[in-house]
Order: C-alpha cells, then sequence, then structure tokens
C-alpha cells in the first residue's frame, strides 16, 4: 500500500518515477493562459488569510461545497472568513476522487510544509499556521509565482484594459518574471449580448478612433491589437460557447453592425456572418503578428437564471455543452487557411467528446515550418483531472504528435494554482513510463526526458516565442 501522496504521487514505475525526478520535476512554467489579477501581481498583494487566497472566487469549491449542503451564507455570503474556511474544511473529506481533493493538499505542502489531512478536527490548526506564514516574509502574490519558478504570466485581457499594470510591471526591475496580457475580445463578438453598445462605445474611448461604421470598427480593434502587440502580448482568447461559421461579405456585415449600432437585435445568421468575419479579420492580423489565437468552446454558462440574478457570473453555475463543432470548426480555419493567414491556434472544447473530432481537425491544417501549429489544448475545465487529461493526451498521442504538446496551463484566479503542473507533469510520466513497462517505446530515459521536458517547458517557449 502506498503512503498518501507521497513522493511518487501517481508515479507508477520506475521509468516515471525517473522521468519525473530528473527531466519534469525543475523545468520552469510559461503559464500561458490565467486568470491571475495583474493588479495584485504588481500591488505583491498580502493575503490576511488562506480564506481569501483559496475561497474567494473560486467557482471550484463553491460548487463541491453546495453539493455537500453547505448553506450559501458560507460560500458567498457574509459568513466570516474562519467559518467559511471551516465550511470548505468540511467539505473537503467527501472530494476524494475529485482533483480538487489532491490540489487542495499540494498547495498545503508545497507552500505551507503542512502534511497533515484537512479535515474538521485539524482546520483550526491548520487555520493558525496557515495564516501566520501568510502575515510573514515571502508569502505574498509575487513570492508564490517566483517559488513555482514561473517565467511568463499571460493574463487574460479585454481590448478596452488600459493595460497599466502591465505597463508598470514592465518597467519594475525588482520583478523578473514577464506578466503579458492576452487579448480577450469576446465583448465585441457577442452583437446580441446585454451591453455591446456600451462596449463599442468604450472601445471608441480607449482607441480614439470614432466608431461610425464597422469598417472603424475594425480599425479600433487592430489599434487595439497592435497595443497589446507593444507590450509583449501575443496570444488572443476567444471564448466560442458555440462554434458557428458562415460565408459572407464586408458590405453584409457592415449592414448587419448598421443595425446593431441603431440597437436592433440581428437574426443567428447575421450573428454568425459578423462573428465569422469578423474572427477572419482578427486572424489575419495574429498571423501578421506571429501571435497565438485560442478558441475556447462549447461551454453552457450561467444555467442557474435565479442564481444568476443573485451572484453574476462565473459562480459555479456553468457546465458542458454539447453543441457540434466540427464542421464550423474546419469551416473558419479553412477560411483563413486559402487567404495564407492561419495564425497558430489553440483549440480547447470543454466537451471530452471533441476530443477526437479535435485531434483529426488539427492534422488538416499543419504546416509553415512550425511544429505544432495548430494545437489541440489541454484538458480545461471540467475536464482538468486526471481522467480528462489522459484522455486528451491519449487522444493526441493517437492521432498527432504528442511530443509537440505545449502542456498545462493554469487557466485560474489563484496564486495558488501552480501545482497544477506538478500534478500534470506526473501524469505525463506516468503514461510513458506505462508505455515503456507495456514495450510500446523504448525504454530510453534521455530520449524519453527530452520529450518529457519539452512538453513541460521547451514546445511552449519555443511556439509562443515572447520576448
Amino acid at each position: 500500500m502506498r503512503n498518501f501522496m507521497d513522493e511518487n504521487f501517481l508515479l507508477n514505475n520506475d521509468i516515471s518515477i525517473t522521468l519525473y525526478n530528473e527531466y519534469a520535476k525543475n523545468m520552469p512554467i510559461i503559464d500561458y493562459h490565467c486568470h491571475l489579477s495583474p493588479k495584485e501581481i504588481y500591488d505583491n498583494k498580502k493575503f490576511k488569510n488562506i480564506t481569501e487566497i483559496w475561497l474567494y472566487g473560486d467557482h471550484y469549491k463553491w460548487r463541491l461545497m453546495r453539493a455537500n449542503g453547505i448553506d450559501e451564507e458560507y460560500i458567498t455570503g457574509n459568513a466570516s472568513d474562519y467559518d467559511k474556511f471551516l465550511a470548505w474544511a468540511k467539505t473537503l473529506p467527501m472530494t476524494i476522487g475529485n482533483p480538487v481533493f489532491n490540489w487542495t493538499h499540494l498547495e498545503l505542502q508545497r507552500f505551507f510544509g503542512i502534511n497533515e489531512l484537512l479535515n474538521e478536527e485539524t482546520a483550526p490548526i491548520i487555520w493558525e499556521k496557515v495564516n501566520a506564514l501568510l502575515n510573514s516574509d515571502g508569502f505574498r502574490a509575487r513570492d508564490f509565482i517566483k517559488k513555482s519558478n514561473v517565467q511568463v504570466v499571460c493574463t487574460t485581457d479585454d481590448p478596452v484594459d488600459s493595460l497599466e499594470y502591465h505597463l508598470s510591471l514592465k518597467e519594475d526591475n525588482d520583478f523578473d518574471v514577464k506578466v503579458l496580457p492576452s487579448f480577450r475580445p469576446d465583448k465585441g463578438l457577442e452583437i446580441n449580448r446585454e451591453g455591446y453598445l456600451n462596449w463599442v462605445k468604450t472601445l471608441e474611448g480607449i482607441s480614439e478612433i470614432q466608431i461610425n461604421g464597422y469598417e472603424d470598427f475594425l480599425e479600433a480593434l487592430e489599434s487595439r491589437v497592435r497595443f497589446f502587440h507593444s507590450i509583449g502580448g501575443r496570444v488572443s482568447d476567444h471564448a466560442i460557447d458555440t462554434m458557428m461559421y458562415a460565408d459572407t461579405t464586408l458590405d453584409e456585415v457592415k449592414s448587419i453592425f448598421a443595425e446593431a449600432l441603431q440597437g436592433k437585435k440581428v437574426s443567428t445568421e447575421a450573428e454568425k456572418k459578423y462573428k465569422s468575419f469578423t474572427l477572419r479579420f482578427l486572424g489575419k492580423l495574429y498571423a501578421e503578428l506571429g501571435w497565438a489565437m485560442q478558441f475556447h468552446i462549447n461551454a453552457l454558462r450561467n444555467n442557474n437564471e435565479r442564481m444568476f440574478t443573485i451572484l453574476g457570473p462565473d459562480t459555479g453555475y456553468d457546465s458542458i455543452n454539447d453543441e457540434e463543432i466540427a464542421k464550423p470548426l474546419v469551416q473558419l480555419l479553412n477560411s483563413m487557411d486559402k487567404e495564407n493567414a492561419l495564425p497558430k491556434t489553440i483549440i480547447y472544447s470543454l466537451n471530452p467528446k471533441d476530443n477526437n473530432v479535435i485531434s483529426a481537425v488539427i492534422g488538416s491544417f499543419q504546416g509553415g515550418g512550425i511544429p505544432g501549429k495548430i494545437q489541440f489544448g489541454t484538458a480545461w475545465w471540467f475536464n482538468d483531472n486526471k481522467l480528462g487529461m489522459l484522455e486528451q493526451m491519449q487522444s493526441l498521442a493517437n492521432m498527432g504528435l504528442f511530443s509537440r504538446f505545449i502542456g498545462m496551463l493554469t487557466d485560474s484566479r489563484s496564486f495558488l494554482s501552480y501545482t497544477r503542473h506538478e500534478y500534470f507533469r506526473r501524469l505525463i510520466c506516468n503514461l510513458i513510463g506505462e508505455w515503456v513497462e507495456n514495450g510500446e517505446v523504448p525504454n530510453d530515459p534521455e530520449f524519453l526526458g527530452k520529450i518529457v521536458q519539452g512538453i513541460s517547458y521547451y514546445n511552449a517557449k519555443e511556439y509562443f516565442q515572447f520576448e
């Protein structure tokens, strides 16, 4: 019997242990997609207690607490931070089998040196131990990043963001981690969503381009892309909950945009045309600048209308969508490729049914002398668990080049989430170790170690070409 989360956690044979300890463990991290606050990084935020760093805004934990019968008062309500922590400690033992159970204990072990299990009995002691450390030197926001051996952090930023904290961090010689913006123009693509016109007005102001028509709108978007680029941004991100595509012309989209400017809702077909043309325009610009374009597909958001009214978005009431993605995704990529304007692209789907679809689609658009130009992105959100990660990697290996995979990201708002890279790297090493044990690949640690280091770090470094 193995000890709980010992030094060989998730490593089930000698070759996986060797690959992890000698090749993966000490690799730096390029966190090319996360939701950390650049302001908190710039301010080097000090956390008042473990609840603030663990439970504020963490809808992964909130969902589990609700499932465990915890009243909302102790989740997003007005209960004290200590009582909220106790509610989480009561829930955690019930989460066995969920990756959050392991992630929580990895965070306690790696950042705070605490090896006890967290439960109702140990909670008061752990509360005191962690809070004492959080109030001492070396446990602020930047410290967690540096302790995790992070080289690059790509935050998620709206095109109308001033990027003031990125600019300040760029000039901060006391912090040698690159904190770069990612261009997330979702609000400019959702033409029928409430607030669209207000967003266009804000874009007009920050770009200093008067938007009287669609071409003005594209000019304003381009000006923001180039501003992001000037600060070091090399990545865009698009939440495409429903993958759609329709052939169209500039004149058609100009008319659609004119309707929207008048406050009218456009038809579903018009929405498809607007999104398709705008994404093609942006894709061509990304390709020109050498950016990577990310598509996050098939999320079903804000399912619970009552709780959305109370708490708003991103509070734990989203789920997996099951829209078909193959044909519209291919059509969109092909429309860019026909113009020789398809950028490096990373595709994620929240629905694991799409694993083989994506693995097959990306093979149709590789090329241009760029290794792994079109990537099947790492297991995301509801798939960000042991089985989900392994299924994504195995699907990629079955149909493409697992060895060119750019690996893990945090996709998190927490400064403690970097332990997920360790979890992921252990799974890589164990998967390859199983292939060795089965005689499917040679027992050559040096050869396999280079592949492990590529997936852990070097592939992303080469792919993104951050300055």
